[in-house]
């Protein structure tokens, strides 16, 4: 399936080496302000090449809107954008496109459909993101509307834990770091890892703030089972905690339950969310990225023929995939949330008399 969403849905297309990538986003209000500048700078927070921490593929990832916008509003008819690939360079990947690159979709694409598209990954490369990117800076731009703001930021790298979580510090460092003190550390740790012909992994703190009571649906859809399945979906994401996460799993009843008071919640160690629905509070989800798997060390594989071989990467890769990731983090959050909102306006009587009375013969 391509298609990720409920009521505001985002179905993504193309591939790394294709002619272009894109995206169709339904379901948005009619009415919506699109900014467009803004939409190309979550696009440039994303794209590749920027610094030596990532990989040298340079992308612009211009994008055009095709559809679902007259004179700069939503016309709340499906909204599709393109990005156009103009830095491929497809035959880094003439020596492996007869065999499986360990730690990658290879293996299984191929076993799945009985063929695959070599280039880069094809639909499997994170490139895909882009188009993710996209629809979340449309969806971001709803939210705001709400007065509801996401945020994110490398809370750790190669192990490397940061205990300041600074998301204004992170908006200007090159690896999004959150914690200034460790981010030297952290820069080094990647970079290390590159010159070595290696890569680390890393975890992404993203937040939401502004969050009225009652998004999520029970007990189906909720909330933070969706946000779990949104992170988990971004490419070599390999875990999801929310709130506490696994730490909570060392805590005592009396020390997890996040007390209330007339003022609202002592803590927060729910993640904003009780029974898969925001209780008002913070959402927190960090996510955690597996090491990049492109490297360039001698590997032992197989070829789809079965014979055992060695494999020896070209191309242009990513040190650090989290690095990127905590672009992509914030758009699946923005699209789970824009969805959710929409999901919740019919859940009372008053909503749907806010809306249509007096308005019977509109």
């Amino acid at each position: 399936m391509n298609t990720f969403g409920k009521k505001l849905t985002l179905t993504t297309f193309g591939e790394s080496h294709g002619k272009a990538l894109g995206c169709i986003l339904d379901g948005v209000p009619a009415g919506l302000l699109i900014d467009e500048a803004f939409i190309q700078s979550e696009l440039d927070r994303r794209k590749p090449g920027k610094s030596k921490l990532e990989t040298g593929r340079k992308e612009d990832d211009k994008f055009e809107i095709l559809s679902g916008v007259f004179e700069g509003l939503s016309t709340g008819t499906p909204i599709a954008m393109v990005i156009f690939n103009t830095n491929q360079k497809s035959k880094d990947y003439e020596n492996v496109k007869d065999l499986f690159r360990p730690g990658h979709a290879d293996f299984t694409y191929f076993h799945k459909y009985g063929l695959r598209d070599y280039r880069g990954g094809g639909r499997s490369s994170a490139r895909e993101t882009a188009a993710r990117v996209a629809g979340g800076a449309v969806a971001k731009l709803m939210l705001k509307e709400l007065g509801i703001e996401i945020q994110s930021g490398l809370c750790e790298v190669d192990g490397i834990k940061g205990c300041v979580q600074d998301f204004a510090h992170a908006r200007g460092s090159k690896l999004y770091a959150l914690d200034p003190a460790v981010e030297k550390a952290q820069e080094e740790a990647i970079l290390t890892a590159k010159a070595n012909h290696d890569s680390v992994g890393g975890v992404v703190l993203t937040t939401a703030t502004g969050i009225p009571i009652g998004l999520g649906e029970p007990l189906y859809y909720k909330l933070d089972a969706i946000l779990a399945e949104a992170m988990m979906g971004i490419n070599a994401a390999k875990a999801v905690e929310i709130g506490d996460g696994v730490a909570s799993t060392h805590l005592k009843g009396s020390q997890n339950n996040d007390e209330i008071t007339l003022d609202g919640f002592k803590s927060n160690h729910s993640g904003g969310m009780l029974g898969g629905i925001s209780n008002g509070d913070t959402i927190i989800v960090k996510t955690h990225f597996k090491p990049t798997p492109s490297i360039f060390q001698e590997q032992d594989t197989v070829t789809t023929k079965d014979e055992a071989v060695k494999c020896n990467l070209k191309g242009r890769h990513d040190p650090c995939v989290a690095i990127r990731g905590a672009v992509v983090c914030e758009a699946m959050m923005a699209l789970t949330l824009a969805d959710m909102t929409l999901l919740n306006m019919g859940k009372k009587m008053e909503h749907l008399k806010n809306i249509y009375k007096g308005n019977q013969h509109a």
